[in-house]
């Protein structure tokens, strides 16, 4: 079987940033297909292009030389890519680079592939493409690249199997939905120094059905930062995520959850290892629920739940080794493009949750250092006016405690309601100003260990560059 390397330049593409390239691309990839594979070299120029349907067996290479640069014209992206799974995010559904039913492929660099991000509306409609899109694809490797301003989500992995995504850099903080890494219904995943910033989830696990779990996935040595989440597990949770390990994760200047789980489709999310993570000016390190919601009308419902849900399950959760320090930064609110607000010093806090009815399973806090700015001098509600997470199955949820509602803590640092097995082991809490709330609340948890130590507040002890 005979093995290509591809100059698309031999089949008309210019490369001046000017001229669209879309075609000779395309032909280039194809010819490497049909000689059994190969790799397509780019470099040497910018090469301005529409959607790129990838081959099994071809590597798409762009050289340090070269720029990848995504059409300003949506109807350079053709309709035939499948869908963005989010009910309230169809203007996502087009992409620039599609691989569907396809094997070995792999996308390399060191060049950029620039998704022309500010040349498209900040939020649609109108449509707007995600950089790269696999469905039912399998051994995909996405390396040594530069994936930046993509004008929504930069990657969506769905139904895949066998992806590695290794020492990448997204920057996508032109538009909403700048997401990062997004694996939905994937198995055997590995992302590993990867730099990620962005304004909406910078990597995040979903299951979308029964049919595709997600699961053995391991995250490793990367340096996050986001408007939104770093890592999100969840909210799509129709089917099973599990068997996950994240490790020597360095986050800064997320503004709002550091580590985000949510179990709220019927799902099961279990088996869940993170380890060893540094976090500086983040709202809120942990933010763990279970909960059942459908929402056809509003935010975050998948397109394939069709109706209200059972709660699911969220069980066996492990974070060891967690230190979290706030600067004065974290005094203030933060804004998303100055009209989406984000957090506010009242917002802080780790975060558990679940209802009465459905606890949360096995949850332990190990050699937690938690740091945050505190200062609230005057809570703006009671204590007691937290509302509380409902079976909406069974009751009205509205007013409930759920997905970014309240946005004020009742603590100041922690704050666990029903967990069944809770241990809370060597846990270090101390504010850098005085608060007036709670340091910490254990409600209604079956606790197995509980060895927290609060220390007053004093500016002068903790030094944040």
């Amino acid at each position: 079987m005979m093995r290509s390397t591809l100059d698309p330049r031999n089949h008309g593409a210019v490369g001046d940033g000017t001229t669209k390239d879309t075609a000779a691309l395309q032909a280039a990839l194809d010819a490497c297909a049909d000689a059994g594979g190969g790799r397509v070299v780019v470099e040497h120029g910018t090469y301005l292009t529409g959607t790129l349907f990838l081959r099994s067996r071809v590597e798409l290479h762009i050289a340090a030389s070269a720029r990848l640069l995504a059409s300003a014209d949506i109807e350079d992206y053709p309709e035939n890519v499948h869908h963005n799974r989010y009910r309230n995010e169809p203007d996502l559904d087009r992409c620039l680079l599609f691989a569907e039913d396809v094997e070995h492929v792999t996308l390399s660099g060191p060049g950029e592939i620039n998704g022309n991000g500010p040349a498209f509306p900040r939020v649609g409609p109108p449509p707007r493409a995600m950089m790269l899109r696999t469905l039912r694809a399998s051994h995909v490797r996405v390396r040594d690249l530069q994936l930046l301003d993509a004008p929504g989500w930069t990657t969506a992995f769905l139904d895949s199997r066998w992806i590695w995504v290794e020492n990448v850099r997204i920057h996508n903080d032109s538009n909403l939905n700048g997401d990062g890494l997004n694996f939905d219904g994937c198995e055997h995943v590995y992302v590993r120094g990867c730099h990620i910033t962005g304004t909406d989830d910078n990597i995040c696990l979903q299951s979308s059905s029964r049919e595709y779990p997600t699961r053995d996935i391991h995250i490793s040595d990367c340096e996050l930062s986001s408007v939104c989440a770093g890592i999100r597990i969840g909210l799509k949770s129709i089917g099973t995520i599990s068997d996950v390990t994240i490790q020597g994760i360095t986050m800064t200047g997320v503004l709002r959850e550091g580590v985000k789980i949510e179990c709220t489709e019927g799902g099961v999310i279990t088996r869940i290892a993170i380890s060893d993570l540094i976090m500086h000016d983040v709202r809120r390190p942990l933010w763990f629920l279970l909960n059942n919601r459908f929402e056809p009308d509003d935010l975050g419902s998948s397109k394939e739940l069709e109706s209200m849900p059972e709660i699911g399950e969220l069980s066996h959760i492990r974070v060891s080794g967690l230190t979290a320090v706030d600067s004065e930064e974290m005094a203030h609110e933060q804004w998303r493009f100055d009209h989406d607000i984000q957090g506010t010093a009242e917002f802080a806090g780790i975060r558990v949750d679940a209802a009465p009815t459905a606890p949360i399973r096995f949850l332990t806090l190990r050699d937690i250092t938690y740091v945050p700015w505190g200062g609230v001098q005057v809570p703006s509600h009671p204590l007691e006016e937290y509302p509380e997470v409902v079976d909406a199955l069974r009751e009205s949820a509205d007013g409930s405690s759920s997905n970014y509602f309240p946005t004020w803590s009742r603590t100041t640092f922690v704050d666990v309601r029903n967990v069944e097995a809770l241990r809370l082991e060597a846990v270090l809490l101390q504010a850098r100003q005085p608060d007036a709330r709670p340091p910490y609340l254990i409600e209604d948890c079956t606790v197995l260990a509980e060895d927290v130590t609060v220390l007053d507040a004093t500016e002068s002890r903790t030094s944040v560059l």
